[in-house]
């Protein structure tokens, strides 16, 4: 069971990631972005999620300088973009990524979309496991994958993906996919775990979340948590982080667990990776 917001699980290559983290999303740069950082690192957290396409890594950058907190102690994450694709594209947007948030090295980076059109994913990955060789990224890993896209590059990967970044909510829990990614030990992080709010208002979850004294946000948290899936929810007001990270003093039953599974409905609320080309 996870028990703090300094608990880890190990990917297969033996790093140790945090199990919730801050993701960053559609926050804007500068001080929005910095602010919402600094709050989170205070408040105990230690992962931080951006990506190229956000283009908040400047601002996430100053927030974790201004943390105080030593970069050794923080799990920081970014994905090249679709438009980056493709060998010493990748090298070039990786040390764009890294100057702008001003770090020596990334935790992880992820391929952001297979975008199966272009294939180029398998030249991306190739410059993935350079720069994991050469010691620049402690771990690297995909977003958006489906299985497969997964069969497709491990086929000729010489370093197989730690972390698999997908959409992952009660409505959408991918339960095939999360199977195939445990079996190739490849572990799941969930992007948008609350359906960017849509899912707050859900019966359900409100029933459940009255029985712990926890917003139905807090039970999606949790439920992610006890899936074994890795969880960033985004907010850049404070309370709210703090709220996100306060799911450690309760645990959810095998009935709980099952009657939010009922909630899925097999439909994704964003784009299908198979039609997601944009550049």
């Amino acid at each position: 069971m996870v028990k703090s917001l300094q608990d880890t699980t190990t990917l297969h290559n033996g790093v140790k990631m945090p199990w919730l983290g801050l993701g960053v999303f559609k926050v804007k740069d500068g001080k929005e972005a910095s602010e919402s950082v600094k709050a989170a690192i205070k408040n105990g957290y230690k992962s931080i999620d951006t990506a190229a396409i956000y283009e908040n890594e400047e601002g996430v950058g100053q927030g974790i300088k201004e943390s105080g907190v030593s970069r050794e102690e923080l799990f920081i994450t970014s994905k090249v973009w679709n438009s980056d694709q493709g060998y010493e594209s990748t090298l070039a947007a990786f040390e764009t990524s890294l100057n702008k948030l001003g770090l020596d090295y990334l935790d992880l980076y992820l391929i952001h979309w297979p975008t199966p059109a272009q294939g180029k994913f398998k030249d991306t990955w190739k410059a993935l496991e350079k720069l994991y060789k050469d010691g620049k990224v402690r771990a690297i890993g995909v977003s958006n994958f489906k299985e497969h896209h997964l069969e497709e590059l491990i086929k000729d990967a010489e370093i197989k993906p730690m972390v698999n970044q997908v959409e992952f909510h009660p409505n959408f829990a991918q339960k095939e996919l999360r199977t195939y990614c445990k079996e190739q030990g490849i572990q799941v992080e969930a992007w948008s775990p609350l359906k960017q709010g849509e899912l707050l208002d859900d019966s359900t979850l409100i029933k459940i979340g009255e029985k712990y004294g926890k917003s139905p946000a807090q039970v999606i948290i949790r439920w992610d948590l006890q899936s074994g899936v890795i969880t960033i929810p985004k907010s850049t007001k404070e309370h709210r982080i703090i709220d996100n990270a306060d799911v450690f003093d309760f645990e959810l039953t095998q009935e709980d667990m099952e009657e939010i599974d009922k909630l899925d409905t097999g439909k994704r609320a964003f784009a299908d990776p198979d039609e997601m080309n944009k550049y």
